[in-house]
């Protein structure tokens, strides 16, 4: 099984311990993927040309993931603060002239050819590839994390393209749900899951619907425990095809992310 993840990837600095953590939602779900056995994972994005990249690119190598077809260019990483509140992080505006925020990937026909390679491309909102959506589908299935994004015309402009839709819904109501997983199917979507925190997760499969249940665990940190569930479930999805046991591996890969600090671990001290 391969699969690769194409967009973001941040320092995220957790301003109450003087650390950073390297992350983004693609680099988490790429990692999570590797760590809940998925045998080749690959990563391509943009990095900047400081030191969080550098520690960024470190850790992938420390992790075993290939990012060669990414980009390097002249800026600062993505930097968001991060505040714990009790377990939950709550995200400080960072600076907006980063790598991050000053240039979009642009797929070449060498990197469609590479991505064509792997079973599924994973990528999300925060990764400003969407024009990008209906050429990487006709090379790689994708999986998409929206986060909160519940818009009509975004929906109309991704579920088209995707396989796999991702939601962070712990705000939302059951009806809101409902309707959220009937539109993404209705727009071409096979599997749309919601996660709702404690409540756990529902996910639907063409219409059949799946309930899961949160693993028990000590929460140290909720950071990237979102993404973990994504690569939990995918990578034992892709596998063997069965939903429970699927969602029951996203719920296990969530629950072990919050047992340490940050998204996959890695600190370093700000600054450095």
């Amino acid at each position: 099984m391969r699969m690769i993840a194409v967009g973001d990837n941040v320092a995220d600095c957790y301003l109450d311990q003087g650390l950073y953590y390297p992350g983004g939602n693609a680099v988490n779900v790429a990692v999570n993927c590797k760590r809940n056995g998925c045998e080749e994972v690959s990563y391509i994005g943009v990095f900047g040309n400081d030191k969080k990249s550098d520690h960024i690119m470190d850790s992938l190598d420390k992790e075993g993931i290939n990012y060669r077809y990414s980009r390097r260019v002249y800026a600062d990483s993505g930097s968001p603060g991060v505040k714990l509140v009790g377990n939950d992080r709550v995200f400080v505006r960072g600076a907006q002239d980063t790598a991050q925020h000053l240039l979009r990937l642009r797929l070449m026909p060498a990197d469609l050819e590479y991505i064509a390679g792997h079973d599924v491309c994973h990528t999300s909102c925060y990764s400003s590839i969407e024009r990008e959506l209906p050429v990487i589908k006709e090379h790689c299935d994708i999986s998409f994390d929206f986060s909160t994004r519940t818009e009509e015309d975004y929906l109309g402009q991704v579920c088209p393209h995707i396989k796999y839709a991702f939601f962070s819904g712990a705000e939302l109501d059951s009806a809101q749900i409902e309707a959220l997983i009937k539109t993404c199917h209705r727009l071409g979507t096979e599997i749309v899951g919601v996660t709702k925190g404690s409540e756990g997760a529902l996910f639907s499969r063409n219409g059949v619907l799946y309930k899961q249940g949160v693993t028990p665990a000590e929460v140290v940190d909720t950071m990237g425990a979102g993404d973990s569930f994504i690569a939990g479930f995918l990578v034992s999805y892709l596998k063997k095809g069965v939903m429970e046991e699927a969602l029951q591996c996203g719920a296990n890969s969530a629950a072990y992310t919050c047992t340490f600090y940050g998204g996959f671990g890695y600190p370093k001290p700000i600054g450095e």
